[in-house]
Order: structure tokens, then C-alpha cells, then sequence
């Protein structure tokens, strides 16, 4: 019997279809057997490219980290220190919001996944030729993980009924209008996203020009 042109898994087949079915379902949906069900294949021939579940999610959650984008923090782009943190603060907002339900695996941090090491690596070496100390540059990009992967995590919008009734003014004096977050929950979010995102990096910049020596550090408005 002839061999199939194309091989009938692969790491990357693999990933797609986990990836689908995070997307749809949750992390929850997603096991060995249901995989190799999906895929038409058997259980253990996906062993020849993960040795379990947690190994699939990674990559799952490695191939939402390559959807980042980085030119920012690449010597040749203009973009200054804060304005590269704010760009590339929205990119990698607008991937987790893509792909929700993998942000807790995410949230875990890169660990040796290429992807998610790349991401760290560019943000804290951009810092650093920007003048923060190693120190300082790490903690910035702790600190914009923890605010990235936190409002990627829930709604806050979506954390109220859409039902007028529930809010009694005499209970909730200033609820008033409360029932009608729901359904503006990509404005309110954005927005609340894009306020908090400007006052950390104006925060930092406060931090940066206090920095010594000043004379060799700048913060342009880029």
C-alpha cells in the first residue's frame, strides 16, 4: 500500500486543531483522545510530536505569542521607549482578546516556549538600550504582563446584567445605568484598557527622568 504524499500529522496540524478547539470550547475541551479523534488518527500516534496535554497547550499558547507583533523594539524603528510600550502593549492585548481562554496558560509565563521568549526578550532589551537599568527593565516587563494578561482575563463590562431591575438605587445609589455595560462591553473595555495603559507608561516616565545620570537618558514624546 502506497504511503500518503503528505504525512498525516504534524505539530503544526496538531496545534491548529487544539487551538480551534481552546477557541471554542476552553481549555477544558481539549484531551489526547479528543485531539486524535478530531484529527482522524490514533491516541498514541500524537505522542511522536507531544508527550501530553500540557506540552499541546504550550505550543497552543506559543502560537498566540508569535501573533505579537515586535518591530517596535527593533533598533531601526523611531519609536521611542514609551511609545514602543504602548504599541506593543495594544498588539499583544489584541492577540490574547483573539484567543481568550488560553490567557491562563499564558499568564504562567514563557517558561521555554520560543515564541513567548522572544516577547520577553525584545521588551527587556528595548528598556535596557533605553537606558532602564536590568533591574528596572525586568520589572517592566513583569509589570506589563501582570496589566496585559490581567485585563485579558475578564470583562469588567460583562460582569453586570443587562437588567435595570437588578440595580435598586435605594441598594446602589450609583448603579443607575450599571445594566447597560453589557452591551457596550468592547467600548468599555477598550477604553478602560487605553486609560490604565497611559497612566503606567506616563507612571514610567516619571520613574524614567528621575533616572541617573538624567543627562543621558531622554523620553521624547516620539
Amino acid at each position: 500500500m502506497a504511503r500518503p504524499r503528505k504525512p498525516l500529522l504534524s505539530r503544526e496540524r496538531i496545534v491548529e486543531k487544539a487551538s480551534a478547539l481552546v477557541d471554542a470550547e476552553g481549555l477544558n475541551a481539549v484531551s489526547t483522545r479528543r485531539l486524535a479523534a478530531e484529527l482522524g488518527v490514533s491516541g498514541p500516534s500524537l505522542y511522536n510530536h507531544f508527550r501530553n496535554k500540557d506540552e499541546i497547550l504550550d505550543a497552543v499558547a506559543d502560537a498566540v505569542s508569535a501573533q505579537v507583533d515586535l518591530s517596535m523594539f527593533e533598533e531601526s524603528d523611531p519609536r521611542d521607549w514609551r511609545a514602543a510600550l504602548h504599541d506593543w502593549a495594544l498588539s499583544y492585548r489584541a492577540a490574547l482578546a483573539a484567543h481568550p481562554h488560553i490567557v491562563p496558560v499564558l499568564a504562567r509565563g514563557p517558561g521555554r516556549r520560543p515564541a513567548g521568549l522572544r516577547v520577553a526578550d525584545a521588551v527587556f532589551g528595548a528598556m535596557v538600550r533605553a537606558g532602564w537599568p536590568p533591574a528596572q527593565a525586568t520589572y517592566i516587563g513583569a509589570l506589563m504582563r501582570y496589566f496585559i494578561t490581567g485585563s485579558a482575563l475578564g470583562s469588567f463590562a460583562r460582569g453586570f446584567v443587562d437588567d435595570e431591575t437588578a440595580y435598586d438605587p435605594a441598594d446602589y445609589p450609583h448603579l443607575g445605568q450599571a445594566h447597560l455595560l453589557a452591551e457596550r462591553r468592547q467600548q468599555v473595555d477598550e477604553g478602560a484598557f487605553e486609560t490604565g495603559l497611559r497612566a503606567l507608561v506616563d507612571g514610567l516616565v516619571l520613574q524614567y527622568e528621575q533616572l541617573e545620570p538624567a543627562p543621558a537618558r531622554r523620553a521624547t514624546s516620539g
